[in-house]
């Protein structure tokens, strides 16, 4: 096996791509990483269920850059994709058009195993491999979660509540009503229910979260309450009260071009930032969460750390 894998996660809202160099010692050194803002099977109805011409063709483009620096640093690939590639009724059509056009071989995951690859990832950015913990993954199409103990997942569970699946729901033109906000607190309760009754009487020594309105909440509210710079996602964390300013201060603001003007708000996520706030403060108030540390690490490494164990697999095997 190459000692080099580029890993691409092809999401709901964005695409990234990790390249990662094996090391001898089993840990991984990171060679280069890219996000392209992207957003999959927005553009007809309320559900995620096509992939538009024009969504092909960006997808296609992005993709290709992605490729040509999998290449520059002779890397295998492995593209997965999630929840819009794998909703859409014409995902054949974008699987085919990607391999034909570039040779990318995609491979949709269901959302359990994008749940366990996310945890994989998790496990490796923190110290919570001896921890009672619950892990939280806010998605632009779904959000996941994993209840593990010692390593091991117990629960991992993908539920269809995400940023823009949201915003397409409930805030088409990604204007704020207070009936609309109300509405969607609603959904998302009724969405977590199963999954809130089978982690609620479970130990949690530590809630961990990765992913982009996570990550943006983390962010806004460094910015919000003027703490010290960190060098990695890793060392933010924020609690409940935290979250519960900076919520009320994005969705006080009705418009996205207000939202764009509050410090630390990425111009790219102003307008689905108030969907994904309304999950992420849904999920604290239902789970009764204090506190909650950032994973800089997810689905992308997590594909990694999933094709080196493959592959480690089939030499055992073939042996």
């Amino acid at each position: 096996m190459n000692n080099r894998i580029a890993a691409i996660d092809i999401g709901t809202n964005s695409f990234h791509l990790v390249i990662i160099e094996l090391l001898p010692d089993g840990k991984f050194k990171l060679l280069d990483k890219q996000r392209e803002v992207m957003r999959l099977g927005i553009s007809s109805g309320d559900n995620l269920n096509k992939i538009s011409a024009s969504e092909t063709k960006k997808a296609i483009e992005i993709l290709r850059s992605y490729k040509k620096l999998a290449e520059h640093y002779g890397a295998i690939i492995r593209a997965v994709a999630t929840s819009a590639v794998r909703e859409a009724y014409n995902k054949d059509k974008f699987i085919k058009s990607v391999k034909e056009k570039l040779g990318i071989d995609i491979e949709v995951i269901d959302g359990r195993t994008e749940a366990k690859m996310i945890f994989y990832g998790m496990s490796q950015a923190l110290d919570i491999k001896t921890k009672k913990v619950l892990c939280i993954d806010i998605g632009g199409g779904s959000s996941e979660f994993i209840y593990a103990d010692n390593n091991v997942p117990i629960v991992t569970e993908s539920v269809k509540i995400g940023a823009v699946r949201l915003s397409k729901k409930f805030f088409p033109d990604f204007i704020l009503t207070d009936e609309a906000i109300k509405a969607c607190h609603s959904y998302i309760y009724a969405q977590l229910s199963y999954v809130r009754s089978l982690i609620e009487n479970k130990k949690i020594e530590q809630v961990v979260g990765a992913s982009g309105t996570i990550v943006a909440a983390a962010i806004l509210i460094q910015e919000k309450f003027k703490k010290p710079k960190v060098k990695s996602l890793n060392e933010l964390s924020f609690n409940s009260e935290e979250l519960e300013e900076i919520y009320k201060e994005i969705l006080s603001k009705k418009f996205p071009s207000e939202r764009k003007k509050i410090l630390g708000m990425e111009e790219k996520r102003a307008d689905i930032i108030p969907a994904g706030l309304i999950i992420l403060k849904s999920i604290f108030d239902l789970f009764s969460i204090n506190n909650i540390t950032i994973s800089e690490y997810a689905l992308r490494e997590g594909i990694v750390l999933d094709t080196i164990k493959n592959f480690s697999n089939a030499i055992i095997e073939a042996g």
